[in-house]
């Protein structure tokens, strides 16, 4: 099956075509914000790159450098203050190692925030001069990676939309395709299923040793994570429990073997089958995590209802409710009829798929649309 994208220099595709302006420190956001309003251009909101250690650090430095390598990122400005921990000129070359325009700016070296501005200005907008040479080509599908997410879920989300979604995720991969879901506090209660889809007990053993450490660092707290899990919004739905939640959760995943386990933000293989990432619940960190790892789209359903978008990825929001489709049509890209008995989950998983493939090809979502382009890292560690 064919699609529309564009190739990249290192073989991906992309389904957008972005210039990111990408601030390496909380404290060059404000003057990377201001470069990107000034053009046609994608901002990041890094709040972290500085006052972190070890595994914390490193995180956060994978996650800015593989949201640069992004396929659909075309080009990368980087925003640096000059004392951080994340250093922009390390950034810089590592985006750039994969073939992308890219240059990085440096606020005490340039002399302020409004020296750097207009700088900047200057370098984006040759930037978007140059990548609007570029064109959609024909490509096969199985460049494509999907990330799946589930959030704000109610009841429906269990038995209807989650189901939809993994029969794209099963129809993508047998098309060639790969499909990576995450949120392992919300695998919790069902890891026993997964493990007996896992290709190997390497990979068997990698999703419960990323279980156990979510239940022991939750036990290191001295507290219950019943208090997060199921949220009050969850319970409001319908779901009585994290048990519960789980097994409708897994379902997005679709029935396909579990290839391998993924750190946060880790790349993700380019061989087709599903992947799990281990991510925190939270909706914004984990999708930037999948997204992090290559997936060019997302897919994620909610019954409660959630307005959540992304500056790299379109993400298509999908509800089975009928009253969170009316009340939130403003967010919802597509409804499933299933509750109303006007189709299956097979026709409804059907449609989405085309609705999907409209996506790749340049349709844009609401979130796109209204300009929803929240972006946060999962943090690991307090500040130091």
């Amino acid at each position: 099956m064919k699609i529309w994208g564009y190739p990249r220099p290192d073989g991906k595709v992309g389904i957008r075509n972005h210039v990111v302006i990408m601030p390496t420190v909380h404290c060059a956001s404000e003057t990377a914000r201001r470069i990107a309003e000034n053009i046609k251009a994608v901002w990041i909101d890094n709040q972290h790159g500085c006052a972190q250690l070890g595994l914390d650090l490193e995180v956060t430095e994978r996650t800015l450098i593989n949201i640069g390598k992004h396929p659909n990122v075309a080009a990368v400005l980087v925003i640096g203050l000059g004392c951080e921990q994340v250093r922009p000129d390390r950034v810089a070359d590592k985006i750039a190692s994969g073939g992308k325009l890219v240059e990085h700016l440096t606020i005490q070296d340039v002399g302020g925030t409004l020296k750097t501005i207009e700088k900047g200005i200057n370098i984006a907008r040759k930037f978007m001069q140059e990548i609007s040479k570029l064109k959609r080509e024909e490509v096969d599908i199985s460049s494509i990676t999907l990330a799946v997410k589930c959030g704000g879920s109610d009841a429906t989300s269990g038995i209807i939309a989650n189901p939809v979604v993994g029969y794209v995720a099963d129809k993508l991969i047998d098309l060639g395709g790969r499909v990576v879901f995450g949120e392992t506090p919300e695998i919790i209660g069902a890891e026993h299923i997964l493990i007996r889809r896992a290709l190997s007990k390497e990979v068997s053993d990698k999703l419960l040793r990323a279980v156990r450490k979510v239940e022991e660092r939750v036990k290191e707290m001295g507290v219950d994570i019943r208090g997060a899990n199921p949220s009050p919004g969850n319970i409001l739905g319908g779901i009585t429990t994290l048990e519960e939640k789980s097994l409708g959760a897994i379902l997005k995943a679709g029935t396909k073997p579990l290839v391998e386990v993924l750190e946060y933000a880790e790349l993700i293989p380019n061989t087709r089958g599903l992947y799990f990432m281990d991510t925190p619940g939270f909706d914004i960190a984990a999708v930037v995590g999948m997204i992090a790892g290559g997936a060019q789209i997302v897919i994620f359903t909610t019954g409660r209802g959630t307005p959540v978008g992304s500056p790299i990825a379109p993400v298509i929001k999908v509800t089975a409710n009928p009253e969170t489709y009316r009340r939130m049509e403003d967010n919802i890209d597509f409804y499933i009829a299933v509750i109303e008995g006007k189709e299956t989950i097979k026709d409804a998983g059907e449609k989405l798929f085309k609705e999907m493939i409209e996506v790749i090809n340049g349709k844009l979502v609401k979130a796109e649309i209204l300009g929803h382009q929240e972006f946060t890292i999962y943090r690991i560690a307090p500040f130091v």
